[in-house]
């Protein structure tokens, strides 16, 4: 099975969009399924505000795992943290018009009617999977790149 298909799966049993994505690497980031669920747990729908999505959260803890700065004092490191940070944030952007949770959705999931209007319109059953998908995509990509240079 594809990581965009496990990380679709996780999500529509239920994991939040940041949780479905570590998850579906958490092998590959040498933790386990369960660090990866209680890690992603707190930044599902934009970290519950509706800010950057969750699913390219869960992306990016997954290439801060892989390529993140490991120690202090290194500034080569950091600096390359920094630019995977940006470049994963640009392309999901690019990919998808906005990497902000709200506004991917059109709706201001902070407030309960917000919430409560995007779940009727079923955005979080039929359109945060294409989210999910879209990121993994899109670190599939860097994941590639990265490991190339």
């Amino acid at each position: 099975m594809e990581k965009q298909d496990i990380a679709v799966q996780y999500f529509a049993e239920g994991m939040h969009c940041s949780q479905a994505v570590l998850s579906a690497y958490a092998k590959e980031c040498g933790i386990t399924e369960e660090m990866a669920m209680r890690l992603g747990s707190c930044f599902g729908s934009g970290m519950r505000k509706g800010e950057v999505c969750g699913a390219c959260t869960g992306a990016l803890m997954v290439l801060g795992l892989l390529f993140g700065e490991k120690r202090t004092g290194d500034p080569e490191t950091r600096k390359r943290s920094n630019r995977i940070n940006e470049m994963m944030m640009e392309r999901f952007a690019e990919a998808n018009g906005t990497y902000i949770c709200n506004d991917l959705l059109g709706y201001d999931i902070s407030t309960p009617e917000g919430a409560q209007e995007a779940r009727a319109k079923g955005l979080f059953k039929e359109f945060c999977p294409k989210m999910v998908a879209s990121a993994v995509e899109v670190l599939e990509k860097m994941i590639e790149e990265l490991q190339e240079s």
